[in-house]
């Protein structure tokens, strides 16, 4: 699947974050975004490949591009037959947020990404477009620290596994009044916490990484995207859990759906009859083959943000492959007309 699709799914990403870096700063998100999803959309429709959308941009009457369902492709065209092998033909389901922290991209700040994961067809959890509680950590602790035990038996864990004190440990949160609570703990028990509005794919990605500072990733935030989340971390051999959040007065921002029964509900027509499972990484990227790709839009942690010159622009895309066990940093040069300089730096 990588030596097939490595390439072109690099583009995918790369062409989003380009579409979106335009409007980068003008603090209009929603546009931010459909620009990516249109860019992602057009270029995925150019592989060879039959590809199924099983998280995306929501329902198909609310988002008329890259909705949850949709096929993608060459091969999934009318008239596919004349030109696609069923012998050659690659299968996969695809989980995307082409702007992911549309916020961060419509205000200039760090951290924005155009992002998505790709498996054999089942290979990728349909996560509800619920919410999930979340906790990452770097490798060393995988399997040690558990989204049951409180922030503070965490922290303690992850200062024995990462043989820091726990004043050294970082630990992201969402700004939300939902992790009110949480942050008095984390700081009581001597950690520095890190908020963020937006992006906490990003963030989990982090604590794959040596060096970025972050060391943990703890609250609540997006299903869909942290199946994302997981699938990279799965390839990077670091811990990620999640168990989904389906009660509106534990979020308090709203949910898709009426209250908690309703919720319950739709999990149980997906056929998710434990709705307080929680998942490990290699439960919500299960397939045999995960490839996690993302290109910076603004700048942050581990990539540049794109960066525009006259007749061009440079990207900056990390891709993670439990393939080949790799994590390949990819930096492109873009030509779009006929650049009188080439930036290199």
């Amino acid at each position: 699947m990588e030596n097939t699709l490595g390439l072109e799914i690099i583009e995918v990403v790369e062409q989003a974050a380009i579409a979106s870096a335009r409007l980068m700063g003008k603090g209009d998100k929603n546009e931010a975004d459909r620009v990516a999803v249109e860019a992602m959309r057009e270029r995925m429709n150019k592989i060879y490949m039959r590809g199924r959308i099983v998280i995306g941009e929501g329902e198909r009457d609310e988002a008329p591009m890259l909705y949850i369902g949709e096929e993608v492709g060459i091969c999934t065209q009318a008239d596919a037959k004349t030109f696609c092998n069923p012998d050659e033909l690659v299968e996969i389901d695809i989980a995307v947020d082409p702007c992911e922290g549309t916020n961060l991209c419509a205000y200039g700040q760090p951290g924005a990404m155009a992002v998505l994961a790709i498996s054999e067809k089942g290979g990728l959890f349909a996560a509800p477009d619920f919410y999930m509680r979340k906790l990452a950590a770097p490798p060393a602790a995988k399997g040690h620290v558990d989204i049951t035990k409180s922030a503070t038996e965490n922290l303690k864990i992850l200062s024995e596994c990462l043989d820091r004190s726990i004043t050294e440990l970082v630990v992201v949160v969402m700004e939300r009044d939902r992790h009110n609570d949480l942050i008095k703990e984390i700081r009581e028990a001597g950690a520095r916490v890190q908020l963020i509005s937006d992006g906490d794919v990003g963030a989990a990605i982090n604590c794959g990484f040596a060096g970025t500072n972050i060391h943990a990733l703890m609250g609540i935030g997006a299903a869909p995207e942290g199946v994302i989340s997981a699938a990279a971390m799965r390839c990077l051999g670091g811990h990620f859990q999640g168990q989904l959040i389906y009660d509106p007065a534990v979020v308090k921002t709203g949910l898709i759906g009426e209250n908690k029964e309703a919720n319950v509900a739709r999990l149980q027509e997906m056929g998710i009859t434990d709705p307080d499972k929680v998942y490990n990484a290699d439960e919500l990227a299960s397939g045999k083959d995960v490839l996690f790709a993302g290109t910076g839009i603004t700048s942050g942690n581990l990539m540049k943000g794109v960066s525009f010159f006259k007749g061009g622009a440079r990207s900056q895309t990390l891709v993670i492959s439990s393939q080949s066990k790799t994590a390949r940093f990819v930096d492109t040069i873009h030509m779009f007309d006929q650049p009188q300089v080439i930036q290199l730096h």
